[in-house]
């Protein structure tokens, strides 16, 4: 049942890519009622969820059964005080209780703010008190229920505590409460223009921002499934990410199930190739999609053959030309490219149907107007390089862009200056049409598929005692895309040595997320500036060396 025909009006070239798309979004559209409970009415075992896990455990959910423990979960979010306008944080790594846990939420109008198992301490603190989280639920691994509490003992208000499948001391266990929960659930109404979803995204001069996406923001993700990851009805669609990241919302749930494709979810914690290899063969899984970095280690350490998957797809990062080709030798599929933020759905990407050449983006959506403006705001001529722009259509939704920034009117309202969004990402577009990334204008940076603010890390390294001034960058890495290094002018009485670089990196790597780890370090006599004293960090990255080639872990 590919239920998306119902939200959006398609016009298709006589090749078959998509011409025009037009969503159609009722006022009270809600994700939970109008999309899973309406599947589970009209074909309840259609399957929605094939899970499993390391320890060969393994599930198969139906939308019957999505609709049952969703409003299973709501019923005991309600009984607890969280109703509609309120905060929770959703920390719950693979797990399948994700599913059912942030559909409750849409349901009851609440708004889910997923969170990365992977953060640190500090990274949950500021994410709570800056959200005013109502509610955490958490997984009982990784440490999380220790640095949740830790975080909690810092904020100045109560939070709720839930845990999943075992009992941890302060912490309600939702599985076990799931069992006495009622499956009936009276609908609560919300608005599309409702706020329904927040993730942090990495800032370049702050801490990360909250990006608030609305009731209408999963149905901009059916262009996302059926164009570009080319899911299909009945079809298994397994994407490579972690529920705390927009990117699952991309790959894991909204656009897959709208057009009638169960998603795939394998719940790991390290990353071993061969294996995701396995699990697509096993579950017949059909299209797939993972950052730049899972490419690069599935062709160094050979793929067997797939024969159920149909499609591969890729966004996050830059794809290197040589990954591209050996893939497409290695499996006969071609690696499609596309490209979004965290405050946008799918922007350009190589979509069904359309002729591209290697190393291109693609065609922008048809769902939004796309420009290329010059330093001057004026549309860029082909070849020059420019900021993608996306200009507000007037006469019709514009579902998937972000509606605001957490307690920050200010940026929000400068991001969307002169009338159009301003990404701040650098591309070009050739004769053809065809768009080239170029990079972010400002220092994010992109590394094996996550995006770190600089000032994340340098907030860290700059309370090493021998540390007097810092700036990180991002460099050239074969695996990850980029490495994150860090370039150090030292305090009196420190020299630079091996035994110091190694210090400063456990020192600060301690205190960060695995992800915004330093890999490199490089001791500068100073740092070049404005003259009102500001770090240019493009002309850092031309003074110091860069890193290419290999990486170090």
């Amino acid at each position: 049942m590919d239920i998306s025909k119902l939200y959006c009006n398609e016009i298709l070239s006589e090749d078959g890519s998509l011409k025009d798309f037009t969503i159609k979004c009722p006022d009270n559209f809600n994700f939970g009622y109008d999309v899973v409970d309406l599947i589970a009415k009209e074909d309840p075992q259609k399957r929605a969820i094939v899970w499993c896990n390391t320890e060969n455990e393994e599930h198969f959910f139906t939308f019957s059964d999505i609709k049952k423990y969703s409003n299973k979960i709501a019923n005991i979010f309600l009984a607890n005080g969280i109703k509609k306008g309120s905060k929770v944080m959703l920390v719950l790594k693979r797990h399948y209780e994700y599913w059912f846990a942030v559909i409750a939420l849409h349901k009851i109008g609440a708004l889910a703010i997923p969170a990365s198992h992977m953060l640190t301490v500090s990274d949950y603190a500021y994410r709570i008190n800056t959200s005013g989280a109502d509610a955490i639920v958490v997984t009982t691994q990784s440490e999380v229920p220790e640095k949740i509490k830790e975080a909690v003992d810092k904020c100045n208000f109560d939070v709720k505590l839930w845990c999943v499948q075992i009992d941890i001391e302060g912490f309600d266990n939702l599985t076990k409460q799931m069992e006495e929960a009622s499956e009936e659930l009276i609908r609560t109404e919300t608005l599309a223009t409702d706020p329904m979803l927040m993730y942090f995204t990495s800032g370049t001069t702050g801490y990360p921002k909250g990006v608030i996406h609305n009731y209408a923001y999963p149905l901009a993700h059916i262009i996302t499934a059926r164009y570009w990851q080319q899911t299909q009805d009945n079809g298994l669609h397994f994407t490579v990410a972690e529920t705390g990241w927009a990117k699952a919302s991309w790959g894991k749930l909204y656009g897959q199930w709208l057009t009638g494709s169960a998603v795939m979810v394998y719940d790991f914690d390290n990353f071993e190739p061969r294996q995701l290899s396995n699990i697509i063969n096993k579950y017949g899984v059909t299209s797939f999609c993972a950052p730049p970095t899972i490419y690069r280690y599935l062709v160094r350490k050979g793929i067997p053959k797939m024969p159920t998957l149909k499609h591969a797809s890729t966004a996050g990062e830059t794809l290197a030309p040589d990954v591209f080709r050996k893939f497409f030798d290695l499996t006969g599929l071609t690696l499609m490219e596309g490209y979004g933020q965290t405050e946008t759905t799918l922007l350009i990407a190589n979509f069904k149907g359309v002729n591209t050449n290697e190393g291109s983006l693609g065609i922008p959506s048809p769902l939004y107007d796309i420009e290329i403006r010059n330093k001057k705001g004026e549309k860029a001529t082909p070849g020059e390089i420019g900021e993608v722009c996306i200009i507000p259509k007037k006469d019709k939704l514009n579902a998937g862009i972000f509606c605001g920034y957490l307690n920050n009117d200010t940026q929000y309202e400068y991001a969307f200056r002169d009338g159009v969004y301003h990404t701040g990402d650098a591309a070009r577009f050739d004769e053809n049409g065809l768009f080239y990334f170029h990079g972010r204008f400002d220092d994010i940076i992109k590394t094996g598929g996550f995006r770190v603010g600089p000032y994340e890390v340098e907030n860290v390294l700059i309370t090493h005692p021998a540390v007097v001034e810092c700036s990180v960058i991002g460099v050239p890495d074969a695996l990850r895309g980029q490495a994150i290094k860090a370039a150090i002018v030292l305090d009196k009485g420190y020299s630079p040595s091996c035994k110091l670089e190694k210090d400063i990196k456990e020192f600060c790597n301690k205190k960060l997320a695995e992800y915004k780890w330093i890999r490199l370090v490089e001791f500068v006599k100073e740092m070049p500036k404005t003259i009102s004293g500001k770090i240019v960090k493009p002309a850092l990255k031309g003074q110091i060396s860069s890193y290419e080639n290999h990486s170090i872990s």
